[in-house]
């Protein structure tokens, strides 16, 4: 029987390749609306994280969400990252 291939992804924060289910996408779709991604399907461009708050809090301080999604970031955006941990 035929493993099934397990999607990897990069965490922009940490740089660390994990399992897709393991990270959480945050998306600039295609009108430059943010939005958390939970589905990881949603059209636009996109960032991965790795589901920790610590990584939440160092992608706020350094505002790389904000280089790689080419937008400004808003704090609600973060406080929904935090309340999925939760």
């Amino acid at each position: 029987m035929k493993n099934k291939k397990i999607p990897m992804r990069t965490c922009v924060v940490t740089k660390e390749k994990c399992e897709k289910r393991d990270l959480i996408r945050v998306v600039r779709t295609p009108e430059g609306i943010v939005v958390v991604d939970p589905t990881g399907k949603q059209n636009g461009r996109g960032a991965y994280l790795k589901k920790d708050a610590e990584v939440f809090k160092k992608a706020k301080q350094s505002k790389i969400l904000d280089r790689i999604l080419e937008v400004e970031v808003n704090e609600t955006i973060y406080e929904e990252l935090n309340n999925l941990l939760k």
